[in-house]
């Protein structure tokens, strides 16, 4: 699968069920029918929509682990709690259920936001309060991550 690309904001109703936005929607259409994984996400606080393609290969890593080392047996069990098989209704809905919802604080008002090839699925509060509280320090985390990325290469280019 490609890149997801976008952050949009939606409305979740009162069963927890929310309108995937168009644009958003014709990006996930290849994968559509494969379903979806839903999962708390490991540094913040919301949910992780995993094409399930992306979630196999991602098992694939986690079946490596080692169950006999605790520090693998709590780190598959923390990873894989509250997580949840999900699809998109004919309607163009996702369900996301209580306990999901209650882990993430959604209210009413969500973002989706592309994280590669994930969306994060957050309280639009959260959200908001999540991006201001990296913008201050975000050019010193892209150095940091991004600054030395193609020394690495063979051809020099910086």
């Amino acid at each position: 699968m490609n890149s997801l690309i976008g952050t949009y904001e939606c409305k979740a109703d009162a069963k927890g069920r929310l309108a995937i936005p168009m644009a958003l929607k014709k990006q996930l259409l290849p994968v559509m029918e494969n379903g979806f994984v839903l999962k708390r996400s490991v540094f913040q606080s919301c949910l992780e929509l995993w094409p399930m393609q992306e979630w196999e290969q991602e098992m694939q890593k986690m079946n490596k682990l080692n169950r006999f080392k605790k520090k693998h047996n709590d780190f598959i069990r923390r990873f894989m709690a509250g997580v949840k098989m999900v699809e998109v209704d004919n309607n163009g809905r996702l369900l996301i259920p209580k306990d999901l919802i209650g882990f993430a604080d959604i209210a009413k008002e969500v973002v989706l936001s592309s994280a590669v090839s994930v969306i994060e699925i957050w309280d639009k509060t959260q959200y908001e309060e999540s991006i201001n509280e990296t913008a201050i320090d975000f050019a010193d985390l892209a150095e940091e991550v991004m600054g030395n990325f193609n020394e690495d290469n063979a051809n020099g280019i910086s």
